[in-house]
């Protein structure tokens, strides 16, 4: 019988492994099987060294009741590739290894052409769940359940095998292809932080400050259309940011959306409005803590769906959803509700 594809992956770093005769690292053939996605380049190399030193941990906690298999994302969208692979082989669960953009590249992954990505063999009731060792620059994903950055925590979570419903959040423009998140999504001056931030990872964390700093060079405020669950159109002037909270972090551990839950069947929406660079440098204790609704110039609400459009079309306010660039207003963003069984 062919060995899984999903199973040939890049066994490098897994040397005691015995090797059958097609070349590829046998997993043992009992249990469930799990298939890790790591992106060895994240946090500028550092979630290759961590993810080497979790290894034999990590085997000797599931390898026996578990098919451990890895894979090592080589470039963008690959973990995407890896995982649809996974789910239609009959994958149990994939589990990301890095950080939020891993991990967004992973939820993709879970889908195909607008559906979920279904298993060929397994029968009708057969699921695939989602599974996270933070290993990233931010993992700001995995702050919204309280979860430590210790990836041996990460993994007795997995070796529990307890799984809760999350929702998921669905970017769609015209009649262009969905794309899906799970953190958040974030429209001009949070997405132009995500965008320079990526600049600036060497600083740790730190790189989402100087990051959103960088992205007040040349910023304007702008007036912005807003419809929420299909109501009537509304006019927000001088719109700094807007926030579409699955989860409650974003920019390296910013409670952005505070009231935010990935169980709840609702995004929170929260909207900035004529921000300055001294506003953020004054509040930004506010923004850590979730503290900053009170704010007069602080506007939020949950919301099924929401639509942004420009007053003025300059096809120039940034869109971002889990630290990835996704483009330019205008955009739909909806809820899937309990789209995706997590190992939590």
């Amino acid at each position: 019988m062919a060995q899984p594809s999903f199973l040939r992956a890049d066994y490098s770093m897994v040397p005691d492994l015995p090797l059958d005769p097609s070349g590829y690292r046998k997993a043992s053939t009992c249990g469930r099987d799990l298939v890790f996605v790591v992106n060895p380049r994240g946090a500028n190399g550092r979630t290759g060294k961590e993810w080497k030193k979790l290894l034999p941990y990590l085997r000797s906690r599931l390898g026996i009741d578990c098919n451990v298999c890895e894979s090592l994302t080589s470039g963008p969208s690959h973990a995407i590739d890896i995982t649809r692979e996974a789910i239609r082989e009959g994958a149990d669960a994939v589990i990301a290894v890095g950080g939020d953009g891993t991990l967004h590249e992973v939820v993709n992954g879970f889908f195909w052409a607008g559906k979920p990505v279904c298993a060929q063999n397994r029968g009708p009731t057969h699921t695939t769940a989602l599974g996270l060792i933070p290993l990233g620059t931010g993992s700001d994903f995995a702050r919204t359940f309280g979860w430590k950055n210790d990836p041996r925590e990460a993994v007795e979570r997995i070796a529990k095998g307890l799984k809760s419903r999350v929702d998921v959040g669905v970017i769609s423009k015209g009649s262009g292809e969905p794309h899906y998140f799970i953190n958040d999504a974030d429209i001009h001056l949070s997405a132009k932080a995500g965008y320079y931030a990526s600049k600036y990872k060497r600083f740790g964390s730190l790189c989402y400050v100087f990051g959103t700093l960088r992205s007040f060079i040349g910023h304007n405020n702008q007036d912005l259309k807003i419809r929420i669950n299909g109501g009537e159109w509304e006019m927000f002037p001088n719109v700094t940011a807007l926030c579409i909270g699955n989860g409650k972090f974003f920019g390296g551990g910013m409670k952005i959306t505070p009231n935010a839950d990935p169980r709840n069947g609702n995004f929170e929406v929260v909207i900035l409005k004529d921000f300055k660079w001294y506003d953020f440098i004054v509040k930004l204790h506010k923004l850590y803590k979730g503290r900053h609704l009170s704010e007069k110039n602080v506007y939020s609400r949950s919301a099924l769906t929401i639509e942004v459009e420009e007053i003025v079309g300059s096809n120039s306010i940034y869109v971002q959803s889990d630290g990835e660039h996704l483009g330019f207003l205008p955009m739909k963003f909806s809820i899937l509700p309990a789209a995706i069984e997590m190992l939590c």
